[in-house]
């Protein structure tokens, strides 16, 4: 009796059941182990010979670049900091549901999910290729990948069938003899839940060896944790007395670096050993400039408190930071390149080709744009850019503080463009006047009686003048204003309102030391910052 692999499935008592159900779902499954297995290893594999980039991050990477300014400033606004994690948990579930149909095709045809997987690798070789990081040695990765899934695809596909042909053979048998035999299809059943099996521990433990295989980060971390930065020409000036409320709840005057937040387009953190980083400084000047670590390391740093902000912050957000950096001013590096007239801009570029462009004038002026290497008494944190990046007060991060910087190219506005100005954002981005309220937190129970409310505010290269605050739209009340370490940091601001019990709306406004007050009307953060005043309801009782 000839019995083909899509036979009905058969209980044990004889009756047919629907046919193929059961084994749809196995083929699913075999579907989701085969790729599952190939996007592992081949992260192994990139772990190994491209530490900096691999399919899964190139493909993210790919991702970011596509995503529309407004969707990604409904992730960032949904998700904070945990985007990536967002991102790369929509991914998994996007490839184990093409996954699953590559194996349910594979099963009814042969090479359909072969097909699908061989697309996979495509699109992986694409993503990479696209990468500015990408060597020479990331390129077969996601070939491997592929040609591993579809080979670990063909081999549990095959055991799938030669299960479900000796069911449908011992079904036949049965019928034919009117007898409840035994099940010869056991033996065929078992060594496709071994495959299966097998393929799943080779899921989990490449997965756990591809995440702690860490060669070239552990490395560089290792390079991070035994340097040891020069000390200040220009130390930063003393914390003043009072600066620092220490009311609880309030935000910390000095960020840690733990808790600092991290927006930026790499999945996966740039490793740059110091020793073969290099910065050059091209285009429009006299005289092109090549700057090793080491050579930095020699100039005399600058150490200042500034406070830098992501222009996808939401009014009231918490995409902003108060570090003591320790860098080199850039306008010391560029007077030695010699800008030429009609320059306007510096384009500078990260190791992952990413772009940010900043006023010449800005980063020639007397504030204090640096050439950072320092965060908060340490070497710069791998996620935060080490070995050197930039930091520029008054301008929102996107046109200023490229992390992992290698390139400063003196240009015009009207000759380049930055990555995100052709996504929809200005090509400036000064930073507004902005302030947050950080207690009570926004829908908090409180007692009644005298209220402790308090939080930050930020005019950066302008500096506070001063806060106020109005509760259910009343009068504006002036908050006392905590001392600024200097016009390029936020300040802390406190006020006591003595409220009954009730339903409160509190908000605050802040007025920059120009007299300028803190914009209104609400807007979104696209195109160059949110603007509003940050409003918290507040339950007070009895």
């Amino acid at each position: 009796m000839n019995i083909s692999r899509v036979a009905p499935d058969t209980a044990l008592s004889g009756t047919p059941r629907p046919a193929g159900r059961r084994t749809v779902w196995w083929a699913a499954a075999a579907g989701v182990g085969a790729v599952g297995a190939g996007v592992v290893l081949g992260e192994l594999a990139a772990g190994l010979l491209s530490p900096s980039v691999s399919p899964v991050t190139a493909v993210g990477g790919a991702v970011i670049d596509a995503v529309p300014p407004g969707v990604k400033d409904q992730v960032i606004s949904l998700f904070g900091t945990a985007d990536k994690l967002a991102l790369l948990t929509g991914m998994a579930l996007v490839i184990a549901g093409l996954a699953a149909l590559a194996g349910v095709l594979e099963w009814h045809r042969r090479f359909a999910g072969v097909a699908v997987i061989a697309v996979f690798g495509l699109a992986g070789l694409a993503a990479v290729l696209s990468r500015a990081e990408a060597t020479a040695n990331a390129v077969p990765v996601p070939l491997l990948a592929a040609v591993i899934g579809m080979l670990l695809l063909r081999w549990l596909i095959r055991r799938l069938g030669e299960w479900r042909e000796a069911a449908g053979q011992e079904a036949g048998s049965r019928e034919a003899a009117g007898t409840e035999a035994g099940s010869p299809d056991r033996p065929a059943r078992r060594r496709f839940l071994q495959s299966l099996t097998v393929t799943g521990a080779i899921v989990a433990v490449g997965g756990v060896l591809a995440s702690t295989l860490r060669g070239a980060a552990a490395a560089v971390a290792e390079l991070r944790s035994k340097l040891r930065l020069p000390g200040p020409a220009s130390a930063a000036p003393a914390i003043p007395a009072g600066a620092e409320f220490g009311l609880p709840g309030l935000s910390p005057l000095v960020t840690p670096n733990k808790d600092f937040y991290r927006i930026d387009t790499a999945l996966r953190v740039p490793l740059v050993d110091p020793r073969e980083w290099k910065l050059k400084v091209t285009g429009l000047v006299d005289r092109e400039i090549e700057l090793d670590f080491e050579a930095l390391l020699a100039k005399p740093l600058t150490e200042r408190h500034i406070t830098i902000a992501c222009v996808s912050n939401e009014v009231g957000g918490d995409l902003i930071g108060n570090a003591c950096w320790l860098g080199w001013p850039v306008r010391e590096l560029l007077a030695q390149a010699g800008p030429k007239p009609g320059a306007d801009m510096v384009l500078s570029r990260s190791v992952d080709g990413w772009t940010a462009g900043t006023p010449l004038e800005v980063l020639t002026d007397t504030r204090d744009a640096l050439l950072v290497v320092g965060m908060n008494g340490e070497p710069l944190p791998l996620e935060h850019g080490f070995p050197v990046r930039l930091i520029v007060p008054g301008l929102y991060g996107y046109v200023s503080a490229t992390k992992w910087v290698t390139e400063l190219k003196v240009t015009r506005f009207a000759d380049d463009v930055a990555y995100w100005t052709p996504r929809g954002w200005s090509d400036r981005g000064p930073i507004k006047t902005s302030s947050r309220i950080d207690v009570p937190r926004g829908g908090r129970s409180v007692n009644a009686g005298t209220v402790n409310v308090g939080g930050v505010a930020w005019a950066q290269h302008r500096g506070i003048g001063k806060v106020e605050v109005r509760v259910n739209r009343g009068d504006w009340k002036q908050a006392e204003l905590a001392p600024a370490l200097s016009t390029d940091t936020w300040c802390q601001w406190k006020i006591d309102l003595p409220l009954g019990p009730g339903h409160y709306e509190v908000q605050v406004r802040a007025t920059d030391l120009d007299g300028v007050p803190q914009v209104q009307d609400s807007a979104p953060p696209a195109p160059n910052g949110a603007t509003g005043y940050h409003t918290v309801t507040v339950d007070v009782k009895s």
